[in-house]
């Protein structure tokens, strides 16, 4: 037997039934979820950093929304959030790299 204890997205239980194997599950508490979703955008993340595979950013953005929703905020709204942040400050398009910042009399 295999310990995970981690979050996993909805269908997993059922594609490891499917597989002829069984597996044990709960429902996590507000609380726990939060918890949990951030663990998974770190494991997501490291997965990304890991493999460089651009269907990983999929995942990540899958918890995102997640997050987004777990915050009683929807997709659209962080992209909102995004956008303003973006027309305000720019985004990374440039590919500045900030390298010193001094004082403007120095």
């Amino acid at each position: 037997m295999k310990t995970y204890n981690k979050l996993v997205r909805d269908k997993i239980p059922q594609i490891i039934q499917a597989d002829g194997k069984r597996c044990a599950t709960r429902v996590l508490s507000d609380e726990e979820y939060l918890r949990a979703l951030k663990a998974k955008l770190t494991e997501e993340v490291a997965e990304y950093l890991r493999s460089d595979d651009f269907e990983e950013l999929a995942d990540v953005a899958e918890v995102l929304r997640a997050l987004s929703a777990a915050h009683g905020q929807n997709p659209e709204t962080l992209e909102s959030v995004r956008d303003a942040k973006y027309r305000e400050r720019g985004g990374f398009d440039k590919k500045i790299f900030l390298e010193t910042v001094s004082d403007g009399d120095k």
